[in-house]
Parts: structure tokens; sequence; C-alpha cells
């Protein structure tokens, strides 16, 4: 006599539901697991919000700057090359002035793209920009000598050499948690309401970003005159020179800039900047002659 075993499955349904708990079951006796491994990691009511940030801290940063943007001559010239060299200031050939430019055109290509690298007169190393590669700066040349009918070639633009990478400095180890306090802690409702900040934060950050994007023009547009005095330009820091503009007082400043004043362009040649940046700029180089 043969005694046939019964088979428990009877039905698609039920193999669903064994298929399903034989993955469920697991990965819920996993994740149990875990956190009973890691529940002394929990946030506990009792601990200072300093000492929590503090713990929970990343052991390393990293920063990734943008790639840079090259640009080519003619961008260069409108950014840049403009403010000196449209209105002719310091003895600068003017844009299109082929009677100016024709000495500039017959010492060569090689040569005068070295002087407006190396600077010459009163002209700043790559015009006052130190972040332009060599490539841009022949361009902006290229670009000014062929308006006034020279027959140059732009070289190719090319990415400077990337720096070596420099590893994440690893940050301090964070400190060991305080133990929990003996004493038994108030109710949350009696907790004391968290201090207001300061009425003056938001102001000193605001003037912090102001004082950066005014660095930025001035380094871009405004050092081409006021580094060295251009034009009668007042030199960046020469409270001699800048005494009686401020005491015009900062609308006054800002209105010459804006609009242009002598032999100094409306926005410094640059009229794509915001009136915003532009102000920052003045402010900035106020702020280094008080």
């Amino acid at each position: 006599m043969s005694i046939e075993h019964e088979n428990f499955i009877k039905s698609p349904k039920q193999l669903i539901v064994i298929v399903v708990l034989s993955f469920v079951v697991p990965i819920a006796a996993i994740i149990l697991l875990s956190q009973l491994m890691t529940s002394d990691k929990k946030v506990r009511p009792d601990e200072d919000p300093a000492a929590l940030l503090s713990r929970i801290k990343p052991v390393g940063e990293l920063a990734i700057a943008g790639p840079k943007v090259l640009l080519t001559g003619d961008k260069v010239f409108a950014s840049l090359c403009t403010t000196c060299h449209t209105p002719g200031l310091a003895n600068a050939p003017k844009f299109g002035d082929k009677a100016a430019w024709a000495k500039v055109i017959a010492q060569g290509q090689a040569q005068t793209v070295q002087h407006a690298i190396t600077g010459i007169r009163a002209m700043p190393p790559r015009g006052g920009n130190p972040d332009l590669t060599d490539e841009e700066v022949a361009g902006a040349v290229v670009h000014m000598a062929n308006a006034a009918g020279a027959n140059w070639k732009a070289p190719e633009l090319k990415m400077p050499s990337a720096a070596p990478a420099v590893a994440a400095a690893p940050a301090a180890a964070a400190p060991a948690a305080p133990a929990p306090s003996p004493v038994a802690m108030p109710a949350p409702a009696a907790l004391p309401a968290a201090a207001p900040a300061p009425a003056s934060a938001a102001p000193t950050q605001a003037a912090a970003g102001g004082a950066d994007k005014g660095k930025a023009v001035y380094d871009a547009t405004c050092m081409v005159c006021h580094a060295t005095g251009v034009a009668g330009a007042p030199k960046f820091g020469d409270k001699a020179a800048w005494a009686p503009r401020i005491a015009t007082g900062a609308a006054a400043l800002h209105a010459s800039a804006l609009k242009g004043k002598n032999a100094m362009p409306p926005k410094g040649g640059n009229v794509a900047l915001p009136d915003a940046d532009v102000v920052a700029a003045v402010d900035y180089m106020v702020a280094a002659a008080k």
C-alpha cells in the first residue's frame, strides 16, 4: 500500500504568498537587527544641539569649482578692453582707428600680443584680468587689430592645464557625545524658546556678499584704470585722492560710475554690468580708501 504525501500548497495564490514571505521575513529581520545594533546612535532628547551637529558632521568636505569658460576675442574686448580702447584712455589706440593702430600692427602680431600679456606703459598685464589665458588675450588683440585693417588669425582657445587634485582635508574628529545628565529634564513645554538671532546678522552677511561682488567687479573691470591711476582715476586705496570724491556722497559717486564722468565711460566701459554690481564696486573702492 502506498501512502501519498499531501502538498500543502494547493493554489497559485498560496504559492505567491509563500514566495513573498520568503523575501519579506528575512528583510524585516535584517532591518530590526540593524536598528538594534545602531540604537545607541539615535538622537537623545537631552542631547545639546551643538553636540548633535558635531557628532553627525561629515568626516570630510569637497568643493568642486565650475569649469572655466573661454572667451573669444570680441567678448574679451566687450567685457574688458573697451574700457580704455573705446574712448582712447591713456593714449590707448581707439578701436577701429586705423591711423592709431598702424604702428601697433607694423610691429607684428607676436610682439603686440606679448605686450598685451606682460603689460606696456599704462596698460597692466592681460588688461588687468590675470585670469585670462594667453589665447584669450591674443584673441582680443587680433579682434582689435583686424578692426583697424590687419589680417591676423586668432589662436585656437585652449583650456589651461588642470591643477593637481587636492584631497579633501579630513574634518576634526567629532567629540564624544556627552553622557546623559542624571538630572531629570523638564517637559518640552517648559523649555525656553531659542534666543532670536541678532538683528545685525542679516545686514552683516549682506554687506559681506556685497564686498565680494564689488571686489570681483573691480578685479575684472575697474582695476584697469584704478590700479594705476590711468587718466586721472583715483588709485585704489589712495585716501588723499578719494577724499574729495567721498565727500560728495555715495549717491553722487554711484551716479558718476553708472553714467560716466570725465574720461570714465558709463559703468567703466562694461555696459553689460547690472547697476547693483557697479554700485558694489564703487562701495568696495570707497571702503578701501577710508
